[in-house]
């Protein structure tokens, strides 16, 4: 699906056109989190009733995937950085951090956050939400890390030879010429691991966040109606994702990442 039939005027630029989509693909977001209960109210039992519980999961499920999802980006920068120093030790850190999280399940890495962190380190006390947040932004570090890597990877260094030749500084190399040059590579990966954190974000039910699954497991194990209920969570997670894909498609065109001219 696609906001491609709206119809833009004639003298709009690429850019114009994305910049647009992404602004009313942003606006739709918000207007599907703060009204979805109004709809929901008018589906007969047992959704209608419980309309206010599916829109306040919805919003936590949109909140976790948020707040995980940029502290996943900070995170995957480090590792990236850190995978590619010229320090071992970094590296072996950086690979350690990759290796064990791509390697062990998502729903181990949220129990063991918010079950065994605090017996390792009992400062470490979280809530639900915080915990699963953590899990799963250590998660999407990981993979984030490998598709920055990727990007990073992908600038030739021929660029980096002239920028230092031109008397630029180790800084603005990096910030003007590399990093532009490796998020367009990257951008697409990091676009599609945010959609699946999205729906991650449904994991995190085993340790009593509130989120959209939750709820939906909940009623429809107090109703004893399975078919309405899951069906509800299937279609808010498909046009959460529908509306997410619009956004992505649009970043995408706006920043010309597949060199399109259209």
């Amino acid at each position: 699906m696609s906001l491609k039939f709206l119809s833009w005027p004639a003298s709009w630029g690429r850019q114009s056109k994305s910049s647009a989509t992404i602004a009313i693909a942003i606006v739709i977001l918000l207007l599907f989190l703060w009204l979805l209960a109004i709809p929901l109210a008018h589906i007969p039992s047992p959704i209608g009733e419980n309309a206010q519980e599916f829109a306040k999961a919805t919003r936590i499920t949109v909140e976790l995937a948020i707040i995980a999802g940029v502290i996943g980006v900070v995170l995957g920068v480090i590792a990236a950085l850190g995978k590619l120093s010229r320090f071992g030790i970094i590296r072996l850190i950086s690979g350690f951090y990759i290796w064990v999280i791509r390697g062990t399940p998502l729903l181990v890495q949220i129990l063991f956050v918010y079950l065994a962190l605090p017996i390792f380190i009992p400062s470490l006390q979280f809530s639900d939400f915080t915990s699963a947040a953590i899990a799963l932004a250590l998660n999407a570090g990981a993979y984030n890390a490998e598709a920055i890597r990727s990007g990073l990877l992908a600038v030739p260094k021929g660029q980096v030879e002239a920028a230092q030749s031109l008397g630029l500084s180790a800084w603005h190399t990096a910030t003007d010429i590399v990093f532009p040059q490796a998020f367009k590579v990257a951008l697409p990966p990091l676009v599609n691991n945010f959609i699946a954190l999205l729906k991650d974000t449904s994991l995190a039910y085993a340790i009593g966040v509130v989120e959209l699954t939750n709820v939906g497991n909940r009623i429809q194990a107090e109703t004893f109606q399975p078919i309405p209920t899951l069906m509800t969570t299937a279609v808010i997670y498909l046009l959460l994702t529908t509306i997410l894909t619009q956004i992505s498609n649009a970043v995408e065109r706006r920043f010309d990442v597949e060199g399109r001219q259209s």
